[in-house]
């Protein structure tokens, strides 16, 4: 899953803080605080846990997410990926599998 240019936090990394910068970030670890990547995408793996507040452009969810999430592109959240907070995105998928618990807001599609 590794994208030429993305950081990426491994499985043995916990992070708490803040995050921001206009590369995409992979995550496979654990990640606590807020995330601003308002032109990237972040990437949150299977085995992943992340307890943030999310400001980006796009997002991939395979694994746990809590908090509020506020997307100018698209989400995905693929099997096995969980969201648990209101979500605000252009646009959204949600493939079977998957788990959502939150107030959901779709303001069209941009690009």
């Amino acid at each position: 899953m590794a994208v030429e240019g993305a950081t990426v936090l491994g499985k043995s990394i916990h992070v708490s803080g803040e995050i921001s910068g206009a590369e995409d970030v992979i995550v496979h670890g654990k990640l606590q605080g807020s995330v601003s990547l308002k032109e990237s995408r972040l990437t949150v793996g299977p085995d992943a846990q992340v307890d943030a507040e999310l400001h980006v452009h796009d997002a991939i969810f395979m694994g746990e997410v809590k908090g509020n999430v506020t997307a100018t592109g698209r989400v995905e959240l693929r099997k096995g990926g969980s969201l648990m907070g209101d979500l605000n995105a252009a646009r959204l998928s949600i493939e079977e599998g998957s788990a959502i618990q939150g107030k959901v807001s779709l303001s069209g599609t941009k690009e």
